[in-house]
């Protein structure tokens, strides 16, 4: 007695598999001239696989934040040190000087204290965001870019000294603004 075929959908027993029309080779695709399918590459319904390594531009965009905050606690320890020096000059004027002295001792007196509070929340922000690049989601890559544009701005109002932090606060956000960040950031987290 002989069984069904197994496999409904092959070819029936005793013919050739294949059998019909030759395979015909695939002919190369010409360019698109309005660019690739908006879902991937060229072929609709396909999408792009995520990374699943960092990208140069994402880690460079990461070691730039330390190095920000690098930059920060240099000048932490600067404004403290000066901050000291404000406060020991303070004390050693005497009764008798001119009372606007000890005020210009006091404004800037507090204004190192509002520096060193921006120079803390700006380093701890920068080191966050940069351990959160590993797991993070599109809120580290939105942190990351706020911070920068933030960064640029309190930058240029101590510009000759501040130049660096500019240029890598751009490079920070620009770096994290590309396509393969966008990929990065947004890829599935399991």
């Amino acid at each position: 007695m002989s069984y069904p075929n197994q496999n409904p959908y092959g070819p029936p027993p005793g013919q050739q598999p294949h059998y019909g029309y030759p395979q015909q080779p695939q002919q190369p695709q010409p360019p698109s001239p309005y660019g690739p399918y908006p879902g991937g590459g060229g072929i609709p319904g396909m999408q792009m696989p995520y990374p699943t390594v960092m990208p140069g531009g994402v880690k460079a965009a990461r070691v730039m934040l330390f190095v920000l905050s690098g930059l920060n606690l240099i000048g932490l320890v600067l404004a403290v040190m000066g901050l000291g020096g404000v406060s020991k000059a303070s004390h050693e004027v005497s009764p008798y000087t001119a009372s606007d002295d000890i005020t210009a001792m006091n404004i800037g007196k507090g204004l190192l204290i509002a520096v060193i509070v921006i120079i803390v929340v700006f380093t701890a922000a920068a080191i966050t965001l940069a351990l959160q690049f590993a797991n993070g989601g599109r809120g580290v890559r939105t942190g990351t870019i706020i911070f920068g544009v933030a960064n640029i701005m309190l930058s240029l109002f101590t510009f000759p000294i501040g130049l660096v932090h500019t240029v890598l606060g751009i490079l920070v956000m620009v770096f994290v603004s590309k396509d393969e960040g966008n990929a990065w950031f947004s890829r599935p987290r399991y």
